[in-house]
């Protein structure tokens, strides 16, 4: 039997080709891609590329190409249905098992699609063709929304009055349209009514962009009624394991890192509007280990960002304390706090895109800064309350899943307990002043050298052993006049020394007029400074590291142009540009 192909394409959205194939191939990020050692042959240069906007993997060095069903087949050597039920596993998917339940469910499901749809594209199409809509429409007009954001999110309005049960009625039981949750029995006057009616509603997509239940928005000031309404909880749809504009936003995430968690649908709308669109809501519930676990499938880090008001800020601390278990060593969560009564969509409005970005960048916290802050401003300066100060922080702690990030969130709380306890901890100051200022020096080096690419200080190799072996090369010219430089000032420099030697008068690092700084940069990050210092100068071995370094430039060259070939062959599949591939992938190997 087969798979009903949207289980099939579910597996496929919640796992992104480069999380399957990462646990069998080490993978590195290069443009859109990531590039790793083809795990179907023996190499020492990358030819395996992963890409997962276009859903594939590709193999220059065996032509091996597929999706994520084909790579578990092949390097497991699965048979299909083997290769579906571990990706659902891994996909957090209940295993398709063919029983008459199955079957059943699945019949349902179709059904259940298929009313959600009918009804969204009603409302939607009343919304925007409707002229007796015209309250909806004033609504969407005073909220800053045009008629783009109405169609992209396929909002629609239901009237007070509305009859589309008795529309949907003659191709559906009563019984069906009922557990969808958009119709409830009028129990007095024995009539089917529609649990939208009045409202705006908001189609909540599940994660391959199917309907699956709605939001809904009174547009009128009635006190009696609640602003906001979800869809109940039916066969098809938990709040907890959803979140609005996911099935959009997740197509952001090869592009982007990081995902806005806000309340509403409106903040997700309104961020839209103002052109960002990596933003969910998480339905109006308690954020949920499922829904943190889901955003992680596809971002590294979670900005939290509720309402600016002390039901908003309650809010996130529950999602703090709920989130932190989930928290993973190359997972981030943040939380970003907006100026009071101020929520996402209203800020965003006001200020615009930059703004917002740049606040976020300004005034996002982690979350284990966010948890130490909270409970020290309720800490009292006195023995039993800082006892239950630690105890409270030790106990969120050990919520933590991962045993790294446990570690480290425990060290970072006792940190900052020991510095409300000054006097208690003088004598380790004392002591460790000294490796203090020794750590900050190292620290700083680290900081500058990881702003380095990893050309730039080849090339400072290049330029440190040339500048200290000027009379040899410049008797040996030919082994350098031809090596090609990327960086622009390095290029420069490299010119003006070979014009020098070329000249054939005798020149010194004097001569050369450097800038000081700059030449203070090279003697510091050039890494071959470590080799030299070990070794008696020799004249052969200076030519030797000379041939490795321009071997690893020539390299660096070809690994750029392969890039882009492979881009370029991702989009356009042509036999011309798999040729120039295979030929470049040779000279690398050859090299």
């Amino acid at each position: 039997m087969k798979y009903p192909k949207e289980y099939l394409d579910e597996i496929k959205t919640r796992l992104k080709v480069s999380t399957v194939v990462s646990k069998t191939v080490a993978l590195k990020k290069r443009g859109k891609e990531f590039v790793g050692l083809s795990p179907f042959k023996n190499e020492k240069t990358p030819s395996f590329t992963v890409n997962d906007e276009k859903e594939f993997y590709h193999c220059f060095a065996t032509s091996e190409h597929g999706n994520i069903f084909d790579f578990v087949m092949k390097i497991q050597n699965l048979k299909f249905g083997e290769a579906v039920k571990y990706l659902a596993q891994l996909a957090g998917m209940q295993p398709y098992m063919f029983s008459k339940q199955d079957e059943e469910r699945e019949k349902k499901w179709k059904e259940y699609q298929s009313i959600f749809s009918e009804y969204v594209d009603f409302y939607h199409n009343e919304l925007l063709k409707n002229e007796s809509h015209s309250i909806g429409r004033e609504y969407l007009k005073n909220r800053s929304l045009t008629r783009e954001e109405v169609k992209k999110f396929k909002i629609g309005y239901v009237e007070k009055s509305p009859n589309f049960f008795e529309k949907l009625k003659d191709n559906y039981s009563q019984q069906t349209l009922v557990e969808t949750g958009l119709f409830y029995l009028d129990e007095k006057k024995k009539i089917y009514v529609e649990r939208f009616r009045g409202r705006l509603i908001f189609p909540i997509n599940n994660i391959s962009g199917q309907p699956i239940a709605l939001g809904g928005r009174i547009i009128e000031n009635l006190n009696y009624l609640a602003k906001y309404i979800n869809s109940p909880e039916t066969n098809f749809f938990k709040k907890g394991s959803n979140l609005y504009n996911l099935d959009l936003a997740r197509k952001l995430s090869n592009k982007i890192d990081h995902i806005y968690l806000v309340e509403g649908y409106m903040d997700v709308v309104g961020l839209s509007k103002n052109g960002i669109d990596n933003a969910v809501a998480n339905l109006g519930t308690s954020l949920t280990d499922k829904q943190i676990l889901t955003l992680n499938q596809f971002f590294d880090d979670i900005i939290i960002c509720f309402d600016g008001d002390e039901s908003g800020y309650k809010a996130a601390l529950r999602a703090a304390e709920n989130s932190i278990k989930e928290l993973k060593p190359e997972k981030q969560i943040s939380f970003l706090f907006l100026p009071d009564k101020e929520d996402p969509d209203s800020y965003v409005n006001k200020n615009g895109k930059a703004n917002f970005i740049d606040f976020t960048n300004k005034t996002k916290i982690s979350i284990h800064q966010f948890i130490f802050s909270h409970y020290k401003k309720q800490t009292e300066n006195n023995p039993s309350s800082l006892a239950i100060f630690e105890k409270k922080l030790r106990n969120i702690v050990n919520t933590i899943k991962d045993d790294f990030i446990k570690k480290y969130v425990l060290e970072y709380f006792l940190e900052k307990i020991a510095e409300l306890t000054p006097h208690s901890n003088l004598n380790k100051k004392k002591f460790f002043i000294k490796q203090t200022k020794s750590l900050d020096k190292t620290k700083k080096y680290f900081n500058e050298s990881q702003s380095l690419t990893g050309v730039e200080l080849k090339e400072f190799s290049l330029l440190y052993l040339v500048m200290n072996n000027l009379i040899l090369l410049q008797a040996n010219i030919h082994l350098i006049e031809n090596i090609k430089l990327f960086t622009n000032v390095n290029k420069k420099i490299f010119k003006l020394i070979i014009e020098k030697l070329k000249s054939g008068e005798q020149i010194s690092i004097e001569d050369l007029n450097l800038d000081n700084q700059l030449l203070e940069k090279i003697n510091k990050f050039a890494p071959i400074k470590h080799i030299l210092k070990n070794q008696a100068h020799d004249d052969q071995k200076t030519i030797e590291l000379l041939e490795d370094i321009s071997r690893d430039l020539i390299n660096y060259d070809l690994e750029f142009r392969i890039q882009e070939l492979e881009s370029k062959f991702s989009v356009d599949m042509s036999e011309t540009t798999f040729n120039e591939l295979k030929e470049l992938k040779k000279k690398q190997n050859l090299n």
